[in-house]
C-alpha cells in the first residue's frame, strides 16, 4: 500500500458523522416521528459500512432522537400527547433546577450573549430559524451547569419532544410569538439578576404555556 492510501479500517464515513447527518435530519423535520431509518439506505447514501450507521443509531437513541423495535429496526421516536404531556411535567421540574444551577456561573458576557440570541429571535420570521434560535437561548441559560446527568436529561427530553414543539409554534404562527419573547424577557431578567426563585417561576410557566397549549390540539399527535 502507498503512502498516499487510507488504510481500510480508516476509510469511510464515521458513526460520528452518520448520526450528525441524521440528526439534522430529525432535528429538522425531514424524518419525522415513526419513520423507519433503515441501515442499508443510510449506508448506501452516505457511503458508509453498517457499522458505523449502527452505532450512530445508537448514539441517536442515547439521546431520545431514535428508538428501536423489535424485529423491525430503528425509527424516528414516536411519542403519544399523553407521553409528551409526561414529558413537558418533566422538563417542568428539570429545566428549572438547570437554571438554578446554571445562574452563578453565567457570565456579563453570557448574559450579553442571551440579549443578542432572543433580539434575532423577536426579529425572526421563519419557523426553522425560530427553533433554532430558541433551543441556543434556553441551553445558553442552562450552560453554566455542571451536572451532566441533570444536562443529559434536559437535552434527550428536548430532542424527543422537537416534532412536537415545531408544530406547536406553527399552529400558533406569528400571532403568539408575543407572548414567547415575553416570557423569555422574564426569563432574560431573572438570568441577569441571578435571580433562581424568579427564574424558576417565568421558565417553569414557559415550559407549562406549551404543555397546555399543547393538549388542545390531539391532531399534532399520531
Amino acid at each position: 500500500m502507498s503512502s498516499d492510501e487510507t488504510p481500510p479500517e480508516t476509510s469511510g464515513i464515521g458513526s460520528t458523522r452518520v448520526a450528525a447527518y441524521l440528526r439534522e435530519a430529525i432535528l429538522g423535520g425531514d424524518l419525522r416521528p415513526g419513520d423507519r431509518i433503515r441501515q442499508e439506505e443510510v449506508a448506501a447514501r452516505l457511503g458508509a459500512s453498517r457499522l458505523p450507521v449502527r452505532e450512530a443509531l445508537r448514539m441517536l437513541e442515547s439521546e431520545g432522537l431514535t428508538e428501536h423495535e423489535p424485529h423491525k429496526g430503528a425509527r424516528v421516536t414516536s411519542l403519544t400527547q399523553h407521553e409528551v404531556d409526561v414529558i413537558y411535567r418533566m422538563r417542568e421540574r428539570l429545566e428549572p433546577l438547570a437554571l438554578t444551577e446554571s445562574l452563578p456561573l453565567l457570565t456579563d458576557a453570557d448574559h450579553e450573549q442571551l440579549e443578542e440570541v432572543q433580539q434575532r429571535i423577536e426579529d425572526n420570521t421563519d419557523l426553522e430559524k425560530f427553533l433554532d434560535l430558541d433551543r441556543e437561548f434556553h441551553m445558553l441559560t442552562y450552560s453554566g451547569c455542571s451536572i451532566d446527568p441533570l444536562m443529559s436529561n434536559v437535552t434527550r427530553l428536548w430532542n424527543s419532544t422537537q416534532h412536537y414543539r415545531r408544530s406547536f409554534v406553527a399552529l400558533g404562527g406569528r400571532s403568539r410569538m408575543w407572548v414567547v419573547n415575553s416570557e423569555h424577557r422574564l426569563i432574560l431578567d431573572a438570568v441577569v439578576r441571578r435571580d433562581a426563585d424568579d427564574g424558576e417561576r417565568y421558565l417553569g410557566g414557559h415550559i407549562r404555556r406549551t404543555r397546555i397549549e399543547l393538549g388542545r390540539h390531539p391532531e399534532v399527535f399520531p
